[in-house]
């Protein structure tokens, strides 16, 4: 019987070498030509696997068949970067100006490449089949998620398993929850068009400034007001761009924010109260305004056969585990769930003593690389108590 940790004790290097290749060598959502190119050439090493390439713009889905006949389970992992400027001084510095990965896909990417080599090396044990879906643009709605699945990145697959890491948990500590994990996150922006004047003499101008500032306090109170207590959500306000000098008023002012829910039904409420909070202000400022709203990832739902599954892996692992309540950040691998059972689990790299605490898209944001092999095993766990292993 193979010893699976030893197995993945062996590649540690490798983990550590892919990772720290692609830390050095980012690129943002929807411009991953060169990541791309990496993950297909190292996946042609390979030479049992099944590949498609470009699948959706960047994406890769790579195929093992097992030896005998058995489920399909597929595993992804997503490699787009970040806008952040790398202010680590480590020897892996991104050597792109201005571009990082700041949230671990750098680490997912390192783990299912190795996964798929170890398990390539061990093609012969399988029961079943293994899917591995390397995604581009999770960080950038509308993502990568979507068009992959649209392309057929989840055909003939029975179940599908992903995994984040986390600078908030401890190394190696497995979290996630058994129904709704992460909120559907959107985007919404306005714009107040007044009349612009000299600071001097407010009354012969529309001041769209004032009526920004007006509506960003209004729409407080649609959570307090308009939501049902028992639900959740989330309005924030993180763009304000309006003028141009201290003693001029503005034509126009421009906001950009973000809405995040659990229920569609919620999400009307508040996208419909928005619109009609911001028209009464320009009604009776005699202003005119613009106003955008695009609904973003879905919400992620685990299922809980598959939750259960994670959860048997990570005791069996005498890992760690517990459940966590709903997060109100967004992921794109709530695609994946809407069309095949799953579960999404995270998987603890913060370790004060390697630095690597710092939150997730933060420039000094670094991984506890002993978390690659965690998943690595997570994973071989999963596809043993599956029953493909």
């Amino acid at each position: 019987m193979v010893n699976w940790t030893e197995e993945v004790n062996k590649k540690f290097d490798r983990l550590v070498e892919i990772r720290r290749y692609l830390h050095m060598h980012p690129e943002l959502s929807f411009h991953e030509a060169q990541t791309h190119d990496f993950i297909l050439t190292e996946l042609k090493k390979l030479p049992n696997l099944t590949i498609r390439s470009r699948v959706g713009e960047y994406g890769i889905v790579a195929k093992l068949e097992g030896a005998l006949p058995g489920q399909t389970i597929a595993f992804r992992a997503d490699f787009d970067a970040l806008p952040i400027q790398d202010e680590k001084d480590v020897p892996y510095k991104s050597t792109v100006d201005g571009v990082m990965h700041a949230c671990g896909h750098d680490g997912h990417t390192a783990t299912l490449l190795t996964l798929c080599e170890i398990l390539h090396e061990h093609q012969h044990l399988l029961k079943g089949n293994v899917v591995f879906i390397f995604q581009y643009a999770e960080e950038l709605s509308p993502g990568g998620a979507n068009p992959m699945v649209n392309d057929g990145a989840l055909d003939d697959v029975d179940k599908v398993y992903g995994n984040h890491f986390w600078s908030g948990h401890d190394t190696s500590t497995i979290r996630t929850t058994s129904s709704e994990m992460m909120a559907s996150p959107d985007f919404f922006e306005v714009t107040i068009q007044g009349k612009g004047g000299h600071g001097a003499k407010p009354h012969t101008s529309i001041d769209p400034i004032v009526i920004v500032a007006e509506y960003i306090s209004s729409i407080q109170k649609i959570i307090s007001r308009h939501v049902d207590p028992i639900e959740r959500g989330v309005i924030t306000v993180g763009k304000i761009d309006a003028g141009n000098a201290f003693n001029i008023i503005s034509d126009t002012a421009t906001l950009e924010g973000t809405v995040r829910t659990f229920k569609p039904e919620i999400k009307d409420i508040i996208e419909e109260e928005l619109e009609r909070i911001l028209k009464g202000l320009c009604i009776g400022n005699n202003a005119t305004y613009e106003f955008n709203y695009r609904r973003g990832y879905p919400t992620v739902v685990n299922h809980e056969d598959q939750y259960d599954i994670v959860k048997q892996s990570a005791e069996s692992l005498s890992l760690s585990f517990e459940d966590i309540p709903p997060m109100m950040i967004g992921e794109d691998f709530s695609y994946y769930l809407l069309n095949k059972p799953g579960c999404f689990f995270l998987t603890g790299s913060g370790n004060k003593d390697k630095a690597s605490i710092a939150p997730h898209h933060h420039p000094m944001f670094d991984l506890d690389e002993e978390a690659m092999k965690t998943t690595t095993e997570m994973f071989l766990k999963i596809l043993e108590i599956e029953g493909v292993l």
